[in-house]
């Protein structure tokens, strides 16, 4: 049984619509043919991530998420931290609904699991074309 979680650090940020956010999760490794063991979702602020960027990275930037893979033989385990700043900023600055923005960001760091990269604009593309895709399996 997957264990899917989604709990708030170094931020006041209660994440709504577990249910549904887990069934589309699982809904999307499913369509990789892959399995979630344990996928758990961090929303924090900017300056939590920031220290895990610098640390893990040696990033000084800031970034709206970072992904921890622990998977083995395709089955998902991970850690997911996104900053709650960077995804709000980033769906004005995009002109989306916040609530869809994170779900953005969410699927992206579960296709980065998923094998999916985006450092080459060709990667970028295909990302932003599954992330679409992925976001139209919400409903």
């Amino acid at each position: 049984m997957a264990d899917i979680a989604f709990l708030s650090k170094g931020i006041s940020f209660r994440f709504s619509g577990v249910n549904k956010a887990s069934n589309w999760l699982l809904q999307v490794a499913r369509s990789e043919k892959r399995k979630i063991v344990s996928l758990t979702y961090i929303f924090c602020s900017d300056s939590y991530l920031g220290k895990l960027h610098e640390t893990y990275l040696k990033h000084s930037s800031l970034t709206d998420i970072l992904t921890f893979d622990y998977s083995e033989g395709g089955a998902i385990e991970a850690e997911i931290y996104i900053s709650i700043p960077r995804v709000r900023e980033n769906a004005k600055t995009f002109s989306q609904p916040f609530p869809k923005e994170l779900r953005r960001v969410m699927v992206h760091g579960l296709l980065h699991i998923l094998g999916y990269k985006d450092k080459s604009s060709t990667e970028r593309v295909a990302m932003r074309a599954k992330e679409e895709a992925c976001l139209s399996l919400w409903s």
